[in-house]
């Protein structure tokens, strides 16, 4: 067994679908493809792709950290009481732990993510 993984974008096979949490959604009607790549054994590390549909989710961090990396499309981050970011694919960011705001897809995004921490 090797100690690599890879992610292998081209062909991660049928993504697991969902949406979000009736308190959460602002606007649209936004919907979730995600990938579950690997975890380890007490799965307080998990890693995968996310793709989410144009809309706006209240987006809550609770007790985890999450590295984003954006492969493709086009959405806002707006921290409560900050300005919007946009981001692209290209862009790495971490929310930390307790962050909270919204998450406005603007064009179908796709991200690698790594969660560590317990919701």
């Amino acid at each position: 067994m090797s100690n690599l993984t890879f992610f292998k974008l081209d062909n991660l096979g049928p993504g697991r679908e969902g949406a979000p949490l009736p308190e959460r959604l602002i606007e649209g009607d936004p919907r979730f493809l995600n990938w579950d790549v690997e975890q380890t054994a007490d799965g307080k590390l998990r890693t995968g792709v996310w793709e989410v549909t144009p809309g706006t989710i209240r987006s809550i961090k609770g007790g985890v950290w999450e590295y984003c990396h954006i492969l493709s499309g086009v959405s806002e981050l707006i921290e409560d009481g900050k300005e919007p970011i946009r981001i692209q694919a290209g862009d790495n960011f971490v929310m930390k732990p307790d962050y909270v705001g919204k998450w406005r897809c603007i064009e179908t995004t796709r991200k690698i993510w790594i969660i560590y921490g317990s919701a």
